[in-house]
């Protein structure tokens, strides 16, 4: 049997959908919580901890790829990738309990992990004059996959499909995707820099480790509040997993659409508006009720849509000699910081309820008014990145002045 080339159109296809099954995996996670926790009797902190491994299970996956990429490549990445997502999803489905799920939820983490590690670098290797643009185009589909996601989860809910029938479901995406790269050459990687000596050398760069901190911000500001979205809206008055396809649906549009708006702005200029939005959006969450939860919603995801592949683009462009690892690592960080805090967000929302029902509320009004209390606490993350990005505003654009002010010195 002989193998042919993959084009750059099918590889990149293929990528977008082993990312549609990766935010497959969020959207529906987030959407059977109230499930998961009825029929294996755990606490808000504990799916905070299923949360958390899907998360960990994501850096441990791009930090150890972005090592192995300069080896492997992205045709062995993405193998790992297609394996995980089998075997974590049919481990979920088979479930028994607790642990069970942690280990189900790492697993497919790992995978979600595999996916960024190779199709990140991939992208910017074949697109390599118009990077962040087309990283933004190939991220449309993590808000569009949750969208599916999340449409999906709403219908087989309202028809009383059980849970496992809504993970199963994954199942036909990741066959599809694993169908377009099993058996087929991968172009050779021609414009990343592929030396691991000349990579890490580069992330010691003080602005790229303060690229991870502000990549730990950015997205927990968008995923601390998108996966638990039941949680915490489903008592404001408004369909959460309504909200979550709306939010989402939205970020794929200005994602594909994002080329005018990273030339106007450039990426900093996107990031530093992405946070004052954030901010605003989120504090109005955490006090609307009704249809303006629809209208903070907007807002949010207006704020959110540009932060994870404008921040995966600035280190392509301006953090270049980091390659394909640096790229994998500021990912891994961002998945790791939404790890870390998920627990802390689920502890939130406990605190709140017991603070809500001390105070003489009960039922539904008591479980808003936990919900709007982490909220307000999410909203903090956007506010230190105002801080962080008018900074990095600040040096970016005198780095441009100096090299300005060489090359006219050069003439």
């Amino acid at each position: 049997m002989t193998t042919s080339t993959i084009t750059a159109s099918r590889l990149f296809s293929a990528s977008c959908i082993a990312l549609i099954v990766t935010a497959m995996t969020f959207a529906i996670r987030a959407g059977i919580l109230s499930q998961l926790s009825a029929e294996f009797e755990l606490t808000d902190t504990q799916l905070g901890w299923v949360n958390a491994l899907a998360l960990f299970g994501f850096p441990v996956a791009t930090i150890f790829g972005g090592f192995l990429y300069n080896l492997l490549g992205a045709k062995k990445m993405l193998y790992i990738a297609f394996i995980g997502h089998f075997l974590g999803l049919i481990l979920t489905i088979t479930a028994d309990g607790y642990i069970t799920l942690l280990v189900s939820s790492f697993l497919v983490g790992f995978a979600n992990g595999s996916v960024e590690a190779a199709c990140n670098p991939l992208i910017a290797d074949i697109y390599h004059k118009n990077k962040t643009t087309m990283l933004n185009k190939f991220h449309v589909w993590f808000p569009g996959g949750i969208v599916i996601g999340a449409l999906l989860s709403k219908f087989m809910t309202d028809m009383n499909m059980s849970w496992q029938m809504q993970i199963a479901a994954m199942l036909i995406p990741t066959a599809i995707y694993g169908y377009m790269i099993f058996g087929k050459t991968f172009p050779e990687t021609q414009n990343t820099e592929t030396s691991t000596s000349v990579n890490f050398k580069a992330l010691l760069n003080p602005i790229y480790i303060f690229m991870l901190f502000c990549m730990t911000l950015t997205a927990t500001t968008e995923l601390g509040t998108s996966g638990w979205v039941d949680r915490i809206l489903g008592n404001a008055g408004a369909d959460p997993m309504l909200i979550l396809a709306m939010i989402t649906g939205l970020m794929a549009v200005g994602r594909y659409f994002a080329g005018p708006v990273v030339h106007a702005l450039n990426p900093v200029g996107v990031l530093l508006a992405s946070a004052i939005v954030s901010a605003i959006a989120l504090y109005l969450m955490s006090t609307a009720t009704g249809s303006m939860v629809y209208v903070s919603a907007i807002l949010f995801a207006i704020g959110v849509m540009y932060f994870w592949p404008t921040m995966i683009g600035y280190i392509g462009e301006y953090q270049a000699k980091t390659g394909a690892l640096g790229m994998s690592i500021i990912g891994g960080f961002g998945m790791l910081g939404v790890g870390w805090w998920s627990p802390v967000i689920g502890s939130w929302i406990d605190k709140g309820r017991e603070s809500a029902l001390s105070s003489g509320l009960s039922g539904d009004a008591a479980e808003l008014a936990a919900g709007q209390s982490a909220l307000a606490n999410i909203a903090l993350f956007p506010l230190v990145l105002i801080v962080c990005f008018f900074v990095l505003y600040l040096i970016t654009m005198k780095q441009a002045a100096s090299v300005e002010s060489g090359a006219e010195t050069a003439k």
